[in-house]
């Protein structure tokens, strides 16, 4: 654990276990009577609003038939009204004076808080020396270099080195020959023949029929000769 959470661990601890002090006890205290005084002028506030109600079915219920009834109901909704109107300001009042002792209790925790924190910091400051600070980040920033150094010599590849371009235009050298000897083999393809082809032979069919008319022929022929 830091020395700055155990710092702010104590501080926190020691603020629990303590007794809450005389300012904390005198704004819960305001703020409790704050809320319970709201409280009564809402529930007197709930009862006026009914009050007038009920004066305004009066002075309808009566109306002209009894003027004076109905006057006496619209006086005393007046006087409510009126009454109503004072304690709407008051709770304003009220609300305004709650959220400001709220607010005041919330920025008194934080600065309370801040100080503990600002305290803590300051002593584990009070045990750190710029100039040892300041002697051990050159030391680390040697130790990396020398690190580096060692990585690279480590590293290095052993064997014949070889230039990388060299051997790429070697590679467009055979690529463009072999590409040469592909053209020069296309150039010596056999020539297509330009004499016409045999017809296809006559059917075994054809050849006989003609073997026949020979033969009768001949048989006429030689009648005629005899």
């Amino acid at each position: 654990m830091s020395k700055i959470s155990k710092m702010f661990k104590v501080s926190s601890s020691s603020s629990s276990s303590s007794r809450p002090s005389s300012g904390s006890v005198f704004r819960s205290k305001h703020r409790s009577r704050l809320r319970e005084t709201e409280a009564m002028l809402t529930k007197k506030q709930e009862y006026l609003e009914s009050r007038i109600e009920q004066e305004i079915m009066i002075a309808k219920k009566n109306g002209t038939k009894n003027k004076i009834a109905a006057l006496q109901a619209l006086k005393r909704k007046k006087r409510f009204e009126q009454q109503l109107t004072q304690i709407d300001g008051t709770l304003s009042t009220i609300e305004f004076q709650r959220e400001a002792l709220e607010n005041a209790t919330t920025n008194t925790e934080v600065l309370k808080n801040m100080g503990y924190a600002a305290k803590a910091i300051k002593g584990v400051h009070q045990n750190i020396d710029l100039d040892k600070i300041d002697s051990l980040m050159q030391d680390i920033t040697e130790q990396q270099e020398v690190a580096q150094e060692i990585s690279d010599a480590i590293s290095k590849p052993f064997g014949d080195q070889f230039d990388e371009d060299e051997l790429l235009a070697e590679l467009a050298e055979l690529e463009q020959e072999k590409l040469e000897e592909s053209m020069k083999n296309m150039g010596r393809l056999p020539s297509v023949p330009t004499t016409k082809l045999p017809s296809a032979r006559p059917s075994h069919r054809a050849t006989s029929k003609k073997r026949v008319e020979d033969d009768h022929d001949m048989k006429r022929l030689s009648a005629w000769a005899s």
